[in-house]
This record gives structure tokens, sequence and C-alpha cells, in this order.
């Protein structure tokens, strides 16, 4: 009852943006005849009513989290369309302060001046013109992100140089994944695309860190075919992120039901093959040498993200590895905790910000609303020695796109040197 009241107010607040923008949209119509005038009105709320109806109907028919989808895309209609007219509404904005500021001047002078009614029609035309174009640019990007950026995955190489790795991981050439989130997809399609292009780049190994869910166990059962053909010679390992403790659902029957709910998430993991490392390590070897692999539960410094993870734990038995490789979901962990209280970690592999799935990366260029979260938001970093790797993630979250982050497979080459 609490989320379709959430969803309730999400309308009230697009209908009064629709009918604040919608004065700019009718004021391009003042030299149009009747029939075209209402032909656009009737247009104009029709998209908006039937994307209202159907979040309601959404939010009403939702019978748990393993539906949450649907609800989810028919909060991103409104949302889209909603954002685009708040933006555009800032010329609107503009334009109605410069009025109210004139008709305060205009209380204080008596005569109007000649000439005044032409200027006030042009510049009225040209602000309800930007407005109609500043809305459409955020509509078209995210509506883009939707259908194509957010399956778009991109591969990133990175080639990482330590002089302490061991002569036989020389080359040593693994995969990282992270943030598949299945609650927010509708098909595996995407799924077997993205673990054909991870099958091309022949990884020795793959690690997963985190977030296999949004809320439930159920939402990764139908996908769990598709995502066991993930495979490779040394295998998979994974960890688990805030999301896979079912923390964020608010009416479990009991405890018991919750704490049910992560064992079916840890049996899933070992149903697919995947090595789930919670607070523990294994050592990997090739070539006659050996590293060691750590995994830590969620462990989150900020936002008040749970704080699972118990790294002395997890390091436990590791001390005579020369090199040592960490996934940890949240990369807030690892200056908090990581690079203070565990120099001998060579590399850290997170993921989590998603890279906020919105902003800007040309060469020479990075931003994001998740900068101002996060130091560490996507892409490598390097403090003294030790570096960390954050992962912009495989699915999404909140809004069910990307606009200029792509979902990311990391292929990883460690070296020598």
């Amino acid at each position: 009852m609490l989320m379709i009241i959430r969803f309730l107010i999400i309308p009230v607040i697009a209908l009064l943006v629709d009918a604040y923008f919608y004065q700019g949209v009718r004021s391009l119509t003042v030299k149009w005849h009747i029939k075209p005038k209402k032909r656009l009105a009737i247009a104009y709320w029709s998209v908006s009513a039937l994307a209202i109806i159907h979040l309601i109907i959404a939010a009403i028919l939702n019978k748990g989290y393993t539906n949450m989808v649907h609800v989810m895309y028919a909060f991103d209609i409104v949302m889209i369309l909603t954002i685009g007219k708040i933006i555009g509404s800032i010329p609107l904005l503009v334009n109605d302060l410069y009025r109210g500021i004139r008709l305060i001047e205009g209380l204080f002078h008596a005569k109007k001046q000649i000439g005044d009614e032409a200027p006030k029609l042009n510049r009225l035309q040209f602000f309800n013109k930007a407005a109609v174009g500043l809305a459409a640019i955020p509509m078209v990007a995210m509506v883009y992100g939707m259908i194509k950026t957010a399956f778009d995955f991109s591969v990133k190489k990175v080639v990482l140089t330590f002089p302490n790795l061991p002569d036989g991981f020389d080359g040593f050439k693994f995969v990282q994944i992270s943030d598949i989130h299945t609650g927010s997809f509708l098909s595996d399609s995407h799924f077997r695309n993205a673990i054909n292009l991870i099958g091309e780049q022949k990884p020795e190994a793959i690690f997963f860190t985190g977030d296999l869910v949004n809320n439930v166990s159920d939402e990764a059962t139908r996908f769990m075919p598709v995502l066991s053909t993930l495979n490779a010679p040394m295998g998979v390992f994974s960890t688990l992120g805030n999301h896979d403790y079912g923390d964020y659902v608010q009416d479990w029957e009991s405890k018991a039901a919750k704490d049910a709910n992560l064992a079916r998430i840890i049996e899933i993991h070992s149903q697919m093959g995947w090595n789930l490392l919670m607070n523990k390590n294994v050592t990997l070897t090739r070539n006659g040498s050996q590293i060691a692999l750590v995994g830590v539960e969620n462990w989150g410094a900020k936002h008040g993200f749970s704080q699972y993870g118990d790294l002395e734990k997890a390091v436990i038995g590791t001390e005579d590895k020369a090199f040592k490789i960490l996934l940890s979901h949240d990369p807030s962990h690892w200056d908090a905790k990581v690079r203070p209280l565990h120099p001998d970690i060579d590399l850290t592999l997170s993921g989590h910000t998603h890279g906020f799935q919105v902003g800007i990366e040309i060469p020479g260029f990075k931003w994001s609303p998740s900068q101002y979260l996060y130091e560490q938001w996507a892409g490598l970093y390097q403090k003294g020695k030790q570096y960390i790797y954050v992962n912009r993630g495989f699915g999404f979250l909140g809004y069910l796109g990307r606009v200029g982050i792509p979902p990311e497979i990391t292929v990883f080459e460690l070296k020598k040197g």
C-alpha cells in the first residue's frame, strides 16, 4: 500500500508540470485554426494521461517484487516525460519572471511605450520554441538510452603491471562483470549477447562483483540457464552486493523469510557453477605460481549501505601469498578499510555505482553525477602501489537505461614488471 501511495504522488507532480508546460506549447498555436489546435491538445494530454494511467495500473497490479520491472518501465515513461518538461519549462519560467518584473515596473509608469507589443510577442515565441526544443533533448536521449545504450555492451581492456606478480601469472587474463540486476530485465536475449561477447575474450577466469538481483532471489531464477553458461578454465568467482540481501523489501513476513531469500541467493550462485566468496579466499594456481583471490560481503562506508563484509576474516590464510586480488562490491570500502589496513592487497575490483547510468565519457574528459557521491566511481584508480577498478555495471536499476555510460565488460591482463 505504501508503494501505491508513493506512485500516486508521482502522477500528481507530473500533471502539475504538464499543465505549466502546456501553456508554452499552446501559445505556439496562436495562428493555427481551431481543429489543429484541438488535435494538438488531445494528443498532448492523451500521451500524458496514458503514461500516468499505465503507471497507476502497474503499481496496483504489482503482486510482488519479482514483477517490479513492469512498474519500473511505467515509472520511467512518466519520468522521461516529466524531466523533459521540467527542463523545457526553464525558458518559460525565465519569461514569466521577466514579465513579472515588467508588470511591477508598469505599476510605476502610467504611460505604455509605443511599439512594446510586437517585441513582446516575438520574445514570447522565442522562449516557447526554446522550451519545446529543450524538452525534446532529454526525452530523446533517455528513450534512446532505454532501447539502445542500455544493451550496447562496452568491452574495456585494462593492462596492469606489478613488480610482485608471480612469474606464472605473467599474462593472466580475466573478465570482471558487476551489477547484473536481473530484476530489471524483461528477457534474457541481451544476456546471451553479452555472454557470447565475454566468451570471445577468452578469459582464464571470470569475476562477478555483486548485485545479482534488485530485491529478491526469484528475480534471478529465470535467468539461471543462460547465466550458467558463463565459464572459464579457472572458474567463475563471485561476491554479494547490497541488493542481494533483501534489505530493500519492506514487507518480509518474518526474519526467517528474509534469511531464506539470502539462502536461495547463495544456492543460485552454486547451481550456476559460480564460486561465491563470502568473507573467504581461494588460491588460484597458474604455471606453478599462486595468488590469493579474496571475496568479502558488501561493506559500504557511505550513504548508509550495509556492512556485512569482514575483511579480517576473509584474508585469513593469505599471508604467504605475494599477490592478492579482492572482490568487494562497494568502492568506498577501498579507502575506508582496504588501503589503510591491508596494503598487501594489490588490486580491488568493485562495482555498485553503475557510473550513475548517466554521464559523459570522451577522450580526456569524464563526468557523471556519481563523482559527487564516490571518489572512485568508474574505471581505474591508483594510490601508492594499490589499484582499484570500478566496473560500470552489466545491468541497470531505477532508470532502465543508460545515457553516455554503456554497460561494461572489463578484460584485465596482468603483467610482471
